[in-house]
């Protein structure tokens, strides 16, 4: 075999070994990256009031260093354990932690929905995994049985005038029947009430109300129908931050002594002309004046020494 044929059957088998990697690359699946905090599990999502809740979750450093994360616990139910911790990862090490929450007060007949939060805060950037779970108060089912006929869920949004979603906002979800219930919006200003056999949520008109400090309440009002899920949009206004009242010129004109009393006014000073031409007849007059005291004085003195 010459030199030349040997060199084209090494440029073609370098060509079918390229082409060969590049279609292997391209076939492979892509990999999702990981997330920093990711919830497992939970041991109940229909609680009664008072109940315990694990929660086990991972925490992921999907950074290129070795960082200390730091993770909360908290949301709607109280932790009582593993509220706290501050696991030192290396890059792309996971680890597994656990927490223990309790289910707060209901009122009878009234179901909540609240949300477990956990929080990690690694490489200067907070991080949030949420987990819905019902309190059921005195009187109303553990959420496991069938539904009843009704509205299976009532779920929905809420966002600013500007479109970002507000989280921690609460809401009263009234339907026909007179059922209450109570959710709180997650992060990404979601909530969702689900329909139970013992507090079922009745088809008809269905009210939500939302309320959170720094904006004016909402209220939507949508149909509910049964067997179907009922979705509800709010949208809140910021309240306007009040305004600080100008300076009444009046006040600035009258300003207040140290005891309280408004001051007097200033004397008012009138301009003296400075023209000479002006001032000379009260010269005359004030030297007519000098020469009648100074002869009546040489009169008296006259008569003395006429007397003597």
């Amino acid at each position: 075999m010459t030199m030349r044929l040997r060199g084209r059957w090494t440029r073609v088998a370098v060509l079918i070994a390229l082409t060969g990697g590049t279609i292997a690359v391209s076939a492979a699946p892509a990999t999702a990256a990981p997330q920093t905090v990711r919830i497992l599990s939970v041991s109940a999502e229909n609680v009664k009031p008072g109940e315990t809740v694990r929660v086990r979750f991972s925490v992921t450093n999907t950074g290129s260093g070795s960082e200390t994360a730091v993770v909360v616990v908290g949301g709607g139910l109280r932790c009582t354990t593993g509220c706290r911790a501050e696991p030192n990862l290396g890059a792309g090490r996971s680890q597994t932690l656990e927490a223990t929450v309790v289910a707060p007060a209901a009122s009878p007949g009234e179901t909540i929905g609240l949300n477990i939060s956990v929080g990690v805060r690694l490489g200067g950037q907070n991080t949030f995994a949420y987990q819905m779970v019902y309190v059921h108060g005195a009187g109303t089912s553990s959420g496991e049985d069938e539904p009843a006929a009704g509205v299976s869920r009532v779920s929905g949004r809420v966002r600013d005038t500007g479109g970002k979603a507000i989280g921690g906002v609460r809401l009263t979800i009234r339907d026909s029947a007179g059922h209450q219930y109570r959710a709180t919006s997650d992060r990404s200003g979601q909530f969702s009430i689900t329909s139970s056999a013992g507090k079922p949520i009745a088809a008809g008109s269905i009210t939500v109300d939302a309320t959170v400090d720094g904006y004016r309440t909402a209220r939507a009002t949508v149909r509910g129908i049964a067997g179907d899920a009922a979705s509800v949009r709010l949208t809140l206004s910021a309240v306007a931050a009040p305004t600080t009242a100008p300076t009444s010129p009046a006040a600035v004109a009258s300003p207040l002594a140290a005891d309280g009393t408004p001051e007097a006014a200033p004397p008012t000073l009138r301009a003296v002309s400075d023209d000479s031409s002006s001032s000379w007849p009260y010269l005359a007059l004030g030297g007519l004046l000098v020469a009648a005291g100074v002869g009546a004085l040489a009169l008296v003195v006259m008569r003395r020494r006429v007397r003597g």
